[in-house]
């Protein structure tokens, strides 16, 4: 997998905060955003939670 492209995205959880700080990480070009400033937001199963919840990109 390419480390150039690999970005770190993390959880703050569901509405009562289980699961938190969940790490996943995923494939994205950060170059082709329509919004450089904006970070990149994703819906993803958390296993913790056993719910889908937002992942945001850390950086």
């Amino acid at each position: 997998m390419s480390q150039d492209r690999l970005i770190k995205m993390i959880t703050k959880g569901d509405a009562k905060g289980v699961g938190k700080g969940h790490v996943y990480y995923t494939v994205f070009n950060n170059k082709n955003k329509k919004d450089p400033g904006a970070k990149h937001t994703e819906r993803k199963y958390n296993p913790v939670a056993k719910a889908h919840t937002d992942y945001t990109q850390k950086k």
